[in-house]
């Protein structure tokens, strides 16, 4: 490690390579009743097909790995965006010395943190009970292992395909293990196996294959419902064991193409360094510098975080076509495709990272989202591969919008147009799917109480701003004046649900009449989702009365009693208890409708607000540790929120060309964008005191708007931030200081 100057008033730590600031155990110390992120440490690549984590918790357990367990079960490719929606397409391999055992519990070790080592591209860690170091380096679709043994007689692999059917076949004269397994989740799949192929560099002199707890005698193939094999040889002391690992959704020999393809005849020790390097190269996109160890270690580890979900499914066969297995209709298909995300979380600030830093992954997930499209009729709100029946919002039209508003181009964007405007129009075979209850919304102008529709005021103001995304797309595209209007009108349906009594969000039922008590929301209240207006934020400071009674408004969250409403659901969830013990109010930052409230002060002429809360926020509810986030880190969606905030800018409404300003964390900030060009953000004089914006410049010209244009970003840019012990409170409080809103379009 290089040492640099001295900021913010202590030492910082330069890592040669940025990969090694990352904490993969961030947010691992969570349960289902308190999230203090509910993530688990993920060994792949950027977007990777395949991801592997040590399993902790039982098979089956969204919470696959949790910081305060004390046995490995064993080692786990996985697929799971998130524990509650829970994997698909598992396995796991697990070494295992002094007897023969196989069963999750029999085979489980004690370990240590202390002997344990997490990058994004290289795990190791000791397991006590059978004296063996496990090793993992991976690729996009395959991992190799490496197990160091004791001297034994009796050491094993175990290799444990899950329940809910599966296959395993060992073949010892070619030392090599194949099997699938078919156990998933959410939603409904045909034909879907997880094909593997493992190949261990050591002759074995036991092979046996076993179903349920009972091994199969004299066979080395099987299919039952839970099935698995052991192998098993004599180690010597520090002998080192080596397996190649690869998986394909597609067949066993789409799974060996992608073996060689991707580990090809590299050591363990070649393939970390390039998986290590792969991870360098995509965080390179973001320097930052002059903040403390602490800050950007949970800044590259939230960045981590967003690299993953939603992640390739598709694969490249021997004729060098992209194609993927179908989770619609269970067939092969050419083309991209991508799974593993909710847009409810995503559209917010990860999808806004990808177009501004990322673009041309999202360029194929767009292409993905066609094929999603073409294949089941509808695009996805939440894929895990195919469609989940979770969450509401029909916040594809905000994904699809963005990505073209914001310069992507050579897809098929008619298609997804069409697509954008048939979901909706349309209920979905699911509630999750186009929208649920779409009739009254297009008829009364909002989604009723009293119709035994769930979170009908949630799923009202989300419509409302998919439908500014549609139009806005539409615009773009030159489509009809009469054809896309209807969309702009829509998206004033959010002024339904205002009630002027309480200035809060309040659903309706069918008679117009406001709904008691206050509870028609999703994993919030009214006070979290009353901002909710993303399109047409000068809208709601007009129902509000004006800016000074917005501004008073928006004060009162963080001063009013974290209070609440547990009826709705029968008891207090967790997002609820996350805000409760927060001590910031009203402000849940643990769950996403609230996220982009603290940016809402730009808009009504007190922006040094923003700057003050985005400040307290990052430094009180993110950390680089286990317990570093305080709620659910949702598919990279919390963790933009922190990266896009320590920028010092977000994309409050994703489907336009502005991020509204915050203040930087750091001295500063390089953007290399993906040809070439960079945005490079001074704050010379940050620090923990100096946390406001006195005066800024872009491009050396003066600068006092609350907002950044993505369009003049793009072209590169030099932003130079004088920052302050106090706030400039005339700086950003005209009215043509302030950013985008569709009332004053025009």
């Amino acid at each position: 490690m290089l040492i640099v100057a001295s900021v913010y008033g202590q030492q910082a730590e330069k890592a040669n390579d940025l990969v090694d600031y990352i904490n993969p155990l961030m947010g691992t110390d969570s349960k289902p009743d308190l999230s203090n992120g509910n993530t688990y440490p993920a060994i792949a690549l950027p977007w990777g097909m395949n991801t592997w984590t040590p399993q902790t918790g039982k098979m089956g357990d969204g919470w696959q790995y949790t910081y305060d367990a004390d046995k490995i079960r064993g080692f786990k490719q996985t697929h799971q965006p998130s524990p509650w929606m829970n994997d698909y397409g598992q396995f796991v391999i697990m070494p295992v010395t002094g007897h023969l055992c196989f069963d999750q519990d029999d085979r489980a070790s004690w370990f240590s943190h202390r002997s344990e080592i997490a990058h994004p591209y290289y795990y190791s860690v000791y397991l006590a009970d059978a004296d063996v170091t496990t090793e993992i380096t991976p690729t996009e679709r395959a991992a190799q292992f490496r197990f160091t043994f004791p001297r034994s007689d009796s050491s094993f692999i175990v290799v444990d395909a899950f329940n809910k059917a599966s296959y395993i076949k060992i073949l010892p004269k070619e030392g090599k293990i194949i099997g699938y397994s078919t156990k998933y989740s959410r939603g409904k799949m045909s034909n879907f196996k997880n094909y593997f192929v493992i190949y261990i560099d050591k002759p074995f002199t036991l092979a046996e294959t076993w179903h349920g707890k009972t091994i199969a005698k004299d066979s080395l193939e099987i299919t039952s419902t839970h099935s698995g094999a052991v192998i098993g040889f004599k180690t010597e002391r520090g002998e080192k064991v080596n397996l190649r690992v690869a998986s394909s959704f597609i067949s066993f020999d789409q799974a060996e193409l992608n073996l060689k393809r991707e580990l090809g005849n590299d050591s363990f020790d070649v393939t970390c360094q390039k998986a290590k390097a792969v991870w360098n190269k995509t965080l390179n996109r973001v320097n930052v510098e002059g903040g403390s160890i602490d800050q950007v270690r949970t800044f590259y580890s939230c960045m981590y975080r967003m690299l993953f979900f939603p992640n390739k499914l598709y694969e490249i066969n021997a004729q060098n076509q992209i194609v993927h297995y179908s989770p619609y209709n269970g067939k092969i298909m050419p083309g991209y495709l991508f799974g593993g995300t909710g847009f409810w979380d995503t559209f917010r600030a990860l999808y806004p990272f990808l177009n501004l830093v990322y673009p041309s992954i999202n360029k194929e997930m767009q292409e993905g989202l066609i094929n999603d499209y073409k294949e089941g009729g509808w695009l996805p709100e939440w894929s895990s591969p195919g469609y989940a029946d979770i969450m509401v919002g029909n916040n594809s039209a905000s994904v699809v919008a963005e990505a073209y508003l914001k310069g992507l181009r050579g897809y098929d964007i008619n298609t997804l147009y069409d697509a954008l405007v048939h979901g909706a129009n349309n209920e979905g075979p699911i509630s999750a799917v186009g929208r649920y209850g779409v009739k009254y919304y297009n008829e009364l102008g909002y989604v009723p109480y009293d119709v035994k529709i769930d979170e009908n005021a949630a799923r009202t103001l989300e419509y409302a701003y998919d439908d500014y995304a549609i139009y806005e797309l539409g615009k773009a595209l030159g489509k009809p004046k009469e054809e896309i209007e209807v969309y702009r009108k829509r998206s004033q349906n959010y002024r339904n649900l205002f009630d002027p009594q309480t200035g809060l969000m309040r659903g309706k039922n069918k008679d117009g009449s406001f709904e008691t008590p206050f509870n028609a929301f999703t994993e919030g209240n009214s006070w979290h989702y009353t901002w909710g207006v993303f399109q047409d934020i000068q809208g709601l400071v007009n129902l509000m009365g004006g800016k000074q009674k917005f501004v008073a408004k928006l004060d009162s969250v963080f001063s009013l009693p974290p209070i609440f409403d547990s009826t709705y659901y029968g008891g207090v969830i967790h997002e609820i208890r996350e805000m409760q013990i927060a001590n910031m109010g009203q402000y849940a930052h643990g769950n996403q409708p609230i996220q982009h409230m603290i940016y809402l002060y730009n808009y009504a002429g007190e922006p040094w607000k923003a700057q003050y809360w985005a400040r307290e926020t990052m430094n009180r509810m993110y950390k680089a540790t286990p317990d570093g986030y305080c709620g659910d880190e949702d598919n990279g969606q919390t963790s933009a929120w922190y990266v896009f905030s320590a920028m010092g800018f977000y994309p409050v409404t994703p489907a336009s060309d502005q991020y509204v300003l915050g203040a930087p964390l750091f001295k500063k900030i390089t953007l290399s964008l993906e040809d070439g060009k960079k945005v490079v953000i001074n704050a010379p004089a940050n620090s923990d005191k100096n946390k406001y914006i006195s005066t800024m410049t872009f491009n050396g010209l003066p600068y006092d708007f609350n907002w950044l244009s993505h369009k003049a970003l793009m072209k590169g840019a030099i932003i130079n931030v004088r920052m302050s012990e106090a706030p400039n409170k005339s700086r950003g409080i005209k009215d043509k200081d302030f950013p985008f809103s569709l009332s004053g379009e025009n």
